[in-house]
């Protein structure tokens, strides 16, 4: 009989508020981190993404908070303040974070707050003032409010840094550090990534105290994808990628699509075509304002767009449920990108399909990629949008084009140019004699005469 939330020593609160969202069973990475942190170990959690990092460090700082509704907490000599920061590297992770977490809190009123940049401070501070127990934000911001003295971090008990090697590789660690020396009375940190580098290893020793690393995959499988994600590599030529993508767009067993570009500019242009061809798509880059952003990810998960199109900004963290395919538009920069892309699909156990698309330029970065992870795709197979293996191999129906929709017709512009209208009224102007043609004939040929006899 497999373990579930109910056989472990959780809140009652606790376990409705999981079962209520679905949640029966841990996964892998909770069953092993929970037992750990519910006493207020230390922890570095590593394992594959999609895999429920998230309740594996939720569940245990929800447990240890002393909530409004608890008996203790008229007692409480914290009320109000922050008792547990999670810090993420991205805005769209951090809401995602708070949402869960406020999710398995919402029984024991809780409150949660989601500080991030992109926002006006104003409702942001107003929250704080108000009081909270969980924050969850990005480096940037909170340091902002905390320099400004609107969030308090004398109290906080637990601190969790949620994918840490996109972090670092972001920049943050000076940042990091500054969070984890305003942290005094931490009793208890946890550390949650998907790899596992020397830089995250040195920070864990300089602010954990004999930290336990539990992961979930062998030593050498360190940066395997998925093992669910069905991965398909075709060499494609840049002026037909989007004719490919069109087509694969209308694969049969298709749902919720997430396509991957490099640049912001592409990112923006893919969505643009895609929306002329009839396709539900969305954009989500950096050129785009938080609210633009917020509305592209929340239009998404609504259902009304299937196709989100997105630089790697969205790719590490964003669980968004029944994504059936992920579309790398152009080549990963490298694997640690390519692992997080394609594990937006397969989450939670469930089987996705991966596709990626190598131009001719991209063939070195490609065979890294395929080096390090140890795919065997070493040579992606030459494909255009009208090859047969790409139907088959994708389940796209026969007979699919380009678009769903048909192109709209351009006007070209009349070539003639209408006389202007003459008013009734306007002289009549009769036509030079040949005696008047004559003469002005021949003050131009003295004229001329002249002009050179000057010279």
């Amino acid at each position: 009989m497999s373990l579930t939330f109910a056989d472990l020593s959780l809140r009652k609160e606790t376990v409705e508020a999981l079962n209520s969202h679905g949640f029966i069973a841990p996964f892998a990475i909770q069953e092993m981190v929970l037992p750990i942190a519910l006493i207020d170990g230390d922890v570095i959690g590593q394992a594959k993404t999609g895999t429920g990092k998230t309740l594996a460090f939720g569940i245990p700082i929800v447990e240890r908070t002393v909530a409004p509704n608890d008996p203790e907490w008229s007692e409480f000599a914290h009320a109000g303040l922050p008792q547990a920061l999670v810090v993420v590297p991205t805005r769209e992770l951090c809401v995602q974070v708070a949402k869960d977490i406020a999710e398995i809190a919402e029984g024991r009123g809780i409150r949660v707050a989601a500080v991030y940049g992109g926002r006006a401070f104003e409702p942001q501070i107003e929250q704080l003032q108000t009081g909270v127990e969980i924050v969850v934000g990005t480096p940037g911001r909170l340091l902002d409010l905390y320099r400004q003295g609107q969030l308090k971090l004398s109290k906080v008990a637990r601190l969790v840094l949620d994918e840490a090697d996109e972090m670092l590789d972001l920049g943050f660690l000076p940042d990091v550090e500054k969070i984890f020396n305003s942290t005094p009375v931490r009793q208890q940190t946890m550390l949650f990534s998907a790899t596992m580098p020397g830089d995250i290893i040195a920070l864990a020793r300089r602010f954990m105290s004999q930290p336990v690393h539990i992961r979930t995959q062998e030593n050498e499988d360190e940066s395997a994808v998925v093992s669910k994600v069905e991965q398909h590599v075709l060499r494609a030529h840049a002026l037909d990628k989007i004719e490919m993508l069109a087509r694969i767009l209308q694969a049969s067993d298709r749902g919720p699509t997430m396509v991957f570009c490099r640049t912001k500019r592409t990112c923006q242009k893919t969505a643009d075509d895609l929306l002329e061809r009839g396709f539900r798509a969305a954009a989500i880059h950096g050129d785009l304002g938080q609210g633009a952003r917020e509305k592209a990810l929340a239009d998404f998960k609504a259902g009304k767009s299937d196709v989100l199109v997105a630089t790697d900004v969205a790719a590490r963290g964003i669980d968004i449920d029944g994504i059936t395919h992920v579309i790398n538009y152009q080549c990963p920069e490298d694997d640690k990108t390519y692992v997080h892309r394609i594990g937006r699909t397969a989450r939670a156990g469930a089987h996705g399909i991966g596709v990626t698309f190598v131009d001719w330029d991209d063939m070195p970065r490609w065979s890294l990629i395929n080096q390090s992870l140890k795919l065997g795709l070493a040579e992606p197979l030459e494909t255009y949008s009208s090859s047969d293996h790409l139907f088959s191999a994708l389940n796209i129906p026969t007979g699919s084009t380009g678009r769903i929709t048909k192109a709209k017709k351009v006007e070209a512009p009349a070539r003639s140019i209408s006389p202007r209208p003459v008013s009734k009224h306007a002289p009549k102007l009769a036509a030079p004699s040949s005696e008047k043609i004559k003469r002005e004939k021949s003050v131009r040929v003295r004229t001329r005469n002249k002009k050179f006899k000057a010279e």
